[in-house]
């Protein structure tokens, strides 16, 4: 796992160019590849790329 891999919700908002209630809505229903570190949610820059590629295929 490399660093500039990962993003925050934050980071994610921005990449998908969504408004970060909706990253928070997507973690309880589940939806994101996400952990925690620390208390905080982390998503891994090559899981979400892979999650959008399957999402748009089904």
């Amino acid at each position: 796992m490399y660093r500039e891999d990962l993003m925050t919700i934050e980071d994610l908002a921005k990449y998908l160019k969504v408004k970060k209630r909706t990253i928070y809505d997507w973690l309880k229903k589940g939806k994101v590849p996400a952990f925690k570190i620390v208390g905080q949610w982390r998503f891994r820059r090559t899981k979400i790329d892979t999650w959008l590629d399957s999402d748009i295929s089904h």
